[in-house]
């Protein structure tokens, strides 16, 4: 009894540092977002149609990166276990982040932002990590909490990224950096390893640890493969909100950035609500396929009042609505991770993320053209919330898929 103990308050522990790990990721990434854009628009004398350019082609090349690098760290994790790429992970991002904050040009500026693509990439591990100490049952839940701290870090990095920018504009990347290295440090001391020798793969697979070979790996399992499309389709959708909520919001309402802060943050504290509070409710009574339909469900209807809401209070009746959607996320995580044993759970997290990163390629620019064409002169007709339509539309695919895929998963020995 003693020793059962233990284990349940080792894997608590290394469960809150998973959290803190995430939470401090995004909280690096949400504390540049209101000052990278000028730092860029610093360097091309100023010019914001240049700047702009080149934070579109930096996002880009950032979701590039990472399509090409989370298989290979999931791989990694995988052959020499979770702790050693998390860790790394974690340094890796501290040190790029000072590169940042002493960055003198734009190409320098580009590198920098490689290798936090590069090094960016640990929720593959994460989320290997929590399949490997968690019970299936317990899986949606322990996902639902990364979700939260992905809530948070969005709520509260921006915020403290604009009062330090105000201050300097490279104060937030010396602060980021003191962040991710001193998350290093914790993990060195707290993180136990989680996958077993005996659990990991014999060697390296460099056949799975590239994007399009871990597209293949997907494949060897039917259910997984086609939640995996659900993952993909999901997070194209989700890229609405980045690609054209600002834009949008002052087009359609004329909010100014004070209103636009705040109803993001509103989205944010929905957004934690759903993935602390709901999901360990709500997945153990319901399932985890009824639990992902109804989530997939609520976004698409949240996304289409959306799309139709001439003015700002009908958008905000849509915000928790489309919140519920993040049910979705950690019901189809803890599906995925039933499927498989051990020995593959890293390399088929990498694939995921390197979907997701896909999905981050691609969505901007199909959401933004969407925007601009329906507000533009030769638009067949004057429809500024095709964006959100589109959106709610892929979600309802999704949900066509989930219906077919999210079935019950057989014991995986």
């Amino acid at each position: 009894m003693t020793q059962e103990t233990q284990a349940v308050s080792g894997r608590r522990a290394a469960l809150i540092f998973i959290f803190i790990t995430v939470l401090i990721d995004i909280l690096s990434f949400g504390v540049i977002i209101p000052v990278l854009p000028g730092l860029v628009r610093e360097f091309v004398g100023g010019d914001f149609a240049e700047a702009a350019w080149w934070v579109g082609i930096f996002g880009t090349l950032f979701a590039a990166i990472q399509f090409v690098c989370s298989p290979i760290q999931g791989a990694l994790s995988d052959r020499f276990g979770r702790r050693p790429v998390i860790l790394l992970s974690c340094f890796g991002l501290g040190v790029d982040f000072i590169l940042i904050a002493l960055a003198q040009s734009l190409p320098w500026l580009l590198i920098a932002r490689i290798f936090s693509g590069v090094f960016s990439a640990s929720f593959t591990t994460a989320n290997a990590y929590i399949a490997d100490i968690t019970p299936p049952d317990q899986r949606a839940k322990a996902f639902g909490m990364i979700g939260a701290a992905f809530g948070l870090g969005f709520i509260i990095g921006p915020v403290i990224g604009g009062q330090l920018g105000a201050i300097d504009l490279r104060l937030p990347f010396w602060f980021a950096a003191g962040l991710a290295l001193l998350n290093f440090l914790y993990g060195w001391f707290v993180l136990p390893e989680s996958l077993p020798k005996e659990k990991r793969t014999p060697k390296f697979d460099w056949s799975h640890a590239n994007p399009i070979g871990s597209l293949f790996l997907l494949k060897r399992y039917p259910q997984v493969f086609g939640l995996a499309a659900v993952v993909l389709i999901a997070n194209l959708a989700h890229y609405v909100y980045p690609s054209v909520f600002v834009l949008f919001a002052e087009y359609q309402y004329r909010w100014n950035e004070r209103q636009v802060a705040w109803v993001l943050a509103l989205v944010g504290v929905f957004s934690v609500i759903v993935q602390a509070g709901l999901v360990g409710k709500v997945v153990p009574k319901f399932g985890e396929r009824r639990t992902l339909l109804f989530g997939l469900a609520c976004g698409v209807v949240g996304f289409f009042i959306y799309g139709l809401a001439d003015v700002g209070w009908i958008f905000l009746i849509g915000l928790p609505i489309s919140a519920l959607w993040g049910l979705a996320g950690p019901a189809t995580q803890a599906l995925i991770t039933r499927q498989v044993g051990a020995d593959v759970q890293g390399r088929i997290q990498g694939a995921l993320m390197s979907l997701v990163s896909l999905a981050g390629i691609f969505g901007p620019l199909m959401f933004a053209g969407t925007f601009g064409w329906f507000i533009g002169d030769s638009a067949p007709a004057h429809v500024p919330g095709a964006p959100w339509i589109l959106a709610s539309v892929l979600l309802f695919v999704g949900w066509l898929v989930a219906w077919r895929f999210a079935r019950a998963p057989a014991p995986h020995h």
